[in-house]
């Protein structure tokens, strides 16, 4: 998952201030995901270079407060709708995106959740097509051929896909143990942890 996305789906829950981003990132993935407090606020300003996310005034003691543009909104519900961060691993997408979307209180996470088990159905499908395919026969007499090159790349390929086919059908439980728990409960509202030192950064650009 890139910090990016994440720091978008967490303003969908409406204008927040970077430390507070910073905190939630790590609060509602379970801990899975704890980045550089000055990577969070990199990440902030570039995505206020890209026009994604905008100044929203600031706290009462002064803290900057970033809310979604109209780009920042559809960009967060492209990845919410399985929109993978470039070159990311799947399944680390799918855990992270299922488990925000869990804990924000305006997103069907569920829903979220069964768009993945269809998403990773159609992957083993796909897999399952080639890890099936027969074993090519081994090389008579150590001589390798070109045929036989041929056929332990499609053996090599055949392998690969059977792992692909163990990861879909790990993804699939898990997503499907979540779909069958009451996870309405795991959402709750924005938390506004003050930080304790460290720069205050300005808002986004707006030139």
């Amino acid at each position: 998952m890139a910090v990016r996305d994440a720091l978008l789906a967490l303003l969908t829950a409406g204008p927040a201030y970077g430390f507070q981003l910073h905190n939630g990132l790590e609060a509602r993935t379970g801990g899975r995901r704890q980045v550089n407090v000055g990577q969070t606020y990199a990440t902030l300003e570039r995505l206020g270079k890209q026009r994604l996310i905008e100044p929203a005034g600031e706290t009462d003691d002064g803290l900057p407060l970033y809310r979604l543009t109209a780009r920042g909104t559809a960009a967060a519900t492209a990845w919410f709708d399985g929109a993978d961060a470039s070159g990311a691993d799947p399944w680390d997408e799918t855990v992270d995106r299922v488990l925000i979307a869990l804990s924000l209180p305006d997103v069907d996470g569920l829903a979220v959740a069964r768009a993945e088990i269809a998403r990773w159905r159609v992957r083993r499908d796909d897999a399952s097509t080639v890890s099936s395919s027969s074993e090519p026969a081994a090389p008579a007499d150590g001589v390798e051929t070109e045929a036989d090159v041929r056929g332990a790349e499609s053996e090599l390929a055949r392998l690969a896909a059977a792992a692909e086919v163990a990861v879909a059908d790990a993804a699939l439980g898990w997503l499907e143990g979540v779909a069958a728990a009451s996870a309405e409960r795991l959402a709750f509202a924005p938390r506004a942890t003050r930080p304790k030192r460290g720069r205050r950064p300005s808002p986004p650009a707006t030139d």
